[in-house]
Formats: C-alpha cells, sequence, structure tokens
C-alpha cells in the first residue's frame, strides 16, 4: 500500500524520522487543494493540509507496510486518513494502482494567525524534499499551495518545527527565491 505524502512526508530524511517506506515516487494528485492551516490550537505552527477540491497537489507515492502506516497515523494525529483512486494520480513513474493509496486530510481549513504561523523550518523541510525531486517540482508546491499571504515566521536561528531534516544551507537561496514569487 501507499502514503501520498504532500508535505514534511515529501523529504526523505524528515519522514525516516518517524518510519520506513519504499520509493518514492514523485505524482500529483487531482481533487485535492493544498493549504496552510492551523490544525489545533495546541500547535505552535500552521501545518500543511490537503481537502478534497478542485485542484491538484504534487507530492510523493511513499509505499508502506501495516507497521508503518500505523506509526505515519500517530505522526498525523489531527488529520484523517482517507483512500484515493489510482486515476487520481499522475506520475512518470509506475506504481502498483491495484494497492491502497492512503492521504492524509483536514476537511476544515483554519487561518494562520500570529499564534500559530507558518514557520520557515516547516517550509525549508517541505521544499527541501521537493528539491529532492526538482525545482520546477518545487515551483509546483509553491504555485498549487494556498495561504502564502497569511504570517510567517523565520524561525531558522531557533526552530520551531520538530521534524526539521534534510536542509542545508544552499537551500536557503532557492527557497526564499520561489516562496517570494507568492508573497509579493
Amino acid at each position: 500500500m501507499y502514503i501520498f505524502g504532500y508535505g514534511s512526508l515529501i523529504n526523505s530524511s524528515s519522514r525516516q524520522l518517524t518510519g520506513q517506506t519504499g520509493q518514492a515516487i514523485p505524482a500529483i494528485v487531482h481533487g485535492l487543494v493544498r493549504h496552510w492551516s492551523k490544525i489545533d490550537d495546541s500547535y505552535v505552527l500552521s501545518p500543511l493540509i490537503v481537502n478534497l477540491g478542485e485542484g491538484q497537489v504534487n507530492g510523493v507515492l511513499l509505499e508502506v507496510d501495516d507497521v508503518a502506516l500505523a506509526e505515519f497515523d500517530r505522526r498525523e494525529r489531527g488529520y484523517h486518513r482517507i483512500e484515493l483512486k489510482a486515476d487520481q494520480i499522475e506520475s512518470q513513474t509506475d506504481f502498483k494502482q491495484d494497492q491502497s493509496i492512503w492521504v492524509y486530510i483536514k476537511d476544515d481549513i483554519t487561518a494562520p494567525c500570529e499564534n500559530s504561523p507558518i514557520v520557515q523550518t516547516y517550509v525549508d523541510t517541505v521544499m527541501a524534499g521537493c528539491l529532492e525531486v526538482s525545482e520546477s517540482f518545487a515551483a509546483h508546491f509553491v504555485e498549487h499551495t494556498q495561504g502564502w499571504h497569511h504570517p510567517l515566521e523565520n524561525d531558522r536561528h531557533q526552530p520551531k518545527y520538530g521534524n526539521l531534516a534534510g536542509v542545508s544551507d544552499h537551500h536557503h537561496s532557492v527557497i526564499d527565491g520561489l516562496i517570494l514569487t507568492v508573497r509579493s
């Protein structure tokens, strides 16, 4: 079976903090919309969510077993898991279309705010994962994510995101250039 990772799970170093996965297959899923959104008031940052809608979201298909699925279910608390259909998925790489494909969604969108902003280290983790695929994959992520106008806190000097991983200093200028296109 697969999990479709559309945020920090795109980043190989970040997802390895939770569980083991097979190959990460870059893909675009149609019928989803990605947003910056608060999960609940206990979060100090606003992560990414997807919900059903007229849109497309890029990410990676991650092959998992039952043990890894349970580990990712714990990591993705605050979301619920639904099954995708293989015909929603566009990929240059073959995947097992007869397998279950899961995605973690949240139905309600709650705007990030000063107390629960988008944090740069979370953006960096996701974008470094996108850059593992290509710069155009990262640009697609930026273009097809809603809510960039909400508060963004630069926490690079004192990271608030607990799964920060796989980000190098050379990523910062590329990431900053890409998000500048939607925040200016």
